[in-house]
């Protein structure tokens, strides 16, 4: 029971956190999707960073699934990209995509990389 509750409660802030920062960067840039754009690109860092540091069970529990999990968004990016599809708008549908992929997956790593140095 504890373990749910401590999803629960990291998945709270989390989704604060999200909607916060989504709603504050989305529509306000050239780059429509920027908030989605932008916690997915701090979430994959930190994910990155908190995997290489080898976390207690109740502290990844709170922070790497409930927090992060939350903070994330993988369904908001497949919703803004199919709308991107839907409208025809292909030259912001490659970048947004090829962006949250290569950035994403480089940024996680460096997150990793960060966590190794910093336990060295």
């Amino acid at each position: 029971m504890l373990n749910f509750l401590l999803v629960a409660v990291g998945g709270f802030f989390g989704a604060i956190l999200r909607a916060f920062i989504s709603k504050r960067l989305n529509h306000k840039n050239r780059f429509v999707h920027l908030g989605t754009f932008t916690v997915n690109m701090l979430g994959s860092f930190a994910l990155g960073f908190l995997v290489n540091m080898h976390l207690h069970t109740n502290a990844n529990l709170i922070l790497s699934i409930g927090f992060l999990g939350a903070f994330t968004t993988f369904s908001t990016f497949k919703l803004e990209s199919l709308t991107l599809v839907h409208t025809k708008q292909w030259k912001q549908f490659v970048l947004y995509t090829l962006l949250t992929y290569t950035v994403g997956l480089s940024i996680a790593f460096a997150g990793f990389w960060m966590a190794k140095l910093y336990l060295s």
